[in-house]
């Protein structure tokens, strides 16, 4: 009798110690897309334009917001363990840069070998309305409204 609950404590212990080896293994995860070489072979440098290049290859995961209104394509691999802060280990963008006539004038492709780290964020417009409840808001639009307003046609 008291060889089988040695065998179940130990079992216990054994799916226990797995459990915890299992669960602080690193995950990934991946993020956008970037075209393959052999996806970029098809474009020809200052003979395709943007439509063709949408065509072929997608439409970016960024635009440039200068002049040229050059596209970007990113794919990042993040690692994430534990309680640790997500690390970025691999980053790729390639960018297709565009001439005054809308043509394929250059194609790059950047990884976070050739630069520092640039955090991607994306802006937000203010609601303007936090810390107010709805209790505030309703109070609020009664002097917003007047008579005239509500009995006009």
């Amino acid at each position: 009798m008291q060889f089988k609950h040695a065998r179940k404590i130990r079992t216990t212990l054994a799916i226990i110690g797995l459990s915890v080896t299992v669960a602080c293994a690193a995950t990934y995860t991946n993020h956008g897309y970037v075209p393959t070489e052999s996806e970029l072979e098809n474009i020809i440098v200052g003979t395709d334009t943007r439509s063709t290049v949408a065509e072929t290859i997608g439409q970016p995961s960024s635009t440039g917001v200068l002049s040229d209104g050059a596209w970007y394509y990113i794919s990042s691999r993040v690692k994430y363990y534990t309680y640790h802060r997500p690390e970025t280990i691999e980053r790729t963008i390639l960018a297709v840069s565009f001439d005054a006539n809308d043509k394929v004038s250059n194609i790059e492709r950047f990884g976070l070998e050739d630069g520092r780290v640039i955090t991607f964020t994306r802006r937000v417009t203010d609601s303007g309305v936090q810390g107010t409840g709805i209790f505030r808001q309703l109070i609020g639009n009664f002097g917003n409204i007047s008579a005239e307003q509500l009995l006009d046609e």
